[in-house]
């Protein structure tokens, strides 16, 4: 049995952690009165508040330094790259097999919906060869030129809803990237290759693959809220020789001071993907 004095010392161990964590005597929690605590507790609060008002002050002097419509900083992407559609680097399919191709013909007919004239005939009318220049209005908003549909000819799914993908001469599309006030010189077009013995005869839409001017410069998407970039329809008129071989396809921007040779970014102002027809 416990002796009188180890019951004295449990007594008082246990008194005193009881102590540590609330003292009767004077009125202490855990070490500290309550206008201690509520010092300690007006401190943080004030420190908080300060730094809180301190980051939304800070925040506010940098948004300030912005523009809603321009971004501050585009020195780092002075050339826009090149994007194909259907979205993909590597096409395959069978032209007897519609489910094979389906996806593609798909991919396009969506991507070419803002295309529509019921869209585009919001846009403006413009004149072929000549920037469309808005700097000297006040209204932010720009206004857009029109790129119908329809100017992609045989390429704009609306004669040949499979984008001749059912007959084994598909097409593809091509745009450049938007940059906020790119005004390329010259007279850019696209011109597509295929790596092989054999060239392969191509049709461009509109004619030549040109890229008009009238469609520069960008003005950015809040301004420019019905811009669309002007397309490229490339048709491959692939024939049975060109059947079950991947090719390998290359389409630059000519014609410009646009960049199509850089061999650190192989999407500036060019793009290469490969295709292949099952027969």
């Amino acid at each position: 049995m416990a002796s009188t004095e180890d019951k004295a010392v449990n007594k008082e161990v246990t008194s005193s952690w009881k102590d540590s964590f609330y003292n009767p005597r004077t009125g202490e929690v855990m070490g500290r009165t309550a206008s201690s605590w509520a010092l300690i507790l007006l401190f943080y609060l004030v420190f908080y508040c300060f730094l809180a008002g301190m980051f939304a002050l800070t925040m506010w002097v940098m948004l300030l330094t912005l523009d809603d419509y321009v971004p501050k900083y585009q020195d780092r992407v002075p050339f826009p790259g090149l994007v194909v559609q259907p979205n993909s680097l590597d096409m395959s399919f069978n032209k007897s097999d519609p489910p094979k191709y389906a996806e593609y013909v798909k991919t396009l007919d969506t991507f070419l919906r803002s295309y529509n004239d019921s869209e585009q005939e919001k846009n403006e009318d413009c004149t072929r060869g000549d920037y469309f220049l808005q700097d000297d209005t006040e209204n932010m908003s720009k206004k857009a030129c029109r790129f119908k549909r329809g100017f992609l000819s045989l390429c704009s799914g609306l004669s040949d809803t499979s984008f001749g993908y059912s007959e084994g001469k598909p097409c593809v599309l091509l745009k450049l990237n938007r940059i906020i006030g790119l005004k390329p010189r010259g007279d850019p077009y696209i011109n597509c290759t295929v790596k092989k013995e054999n060239p392969v005869q191509m049709q461009y839409f509109p004619s030549e693959g040109r890229i008009d001017k009238m469609y520069f410069p960008y003005y950015g998407k809040k301004a420019h809220e019905t811009y669309v970039q002007p397309l490229v329809a490339v048709k491959l008129l692939l024939t049975k020789e060109d059947y079950n071989k991947e090719l390998p396809v290359e389409c630059r921007v000519e014609g410009s001071d646009l960049r199509n040779n850089d061999e650190r970014d192989k999407f500036l102002g060019r793009v290469t993907f490969r295709i292949k027809v099952v027969e």
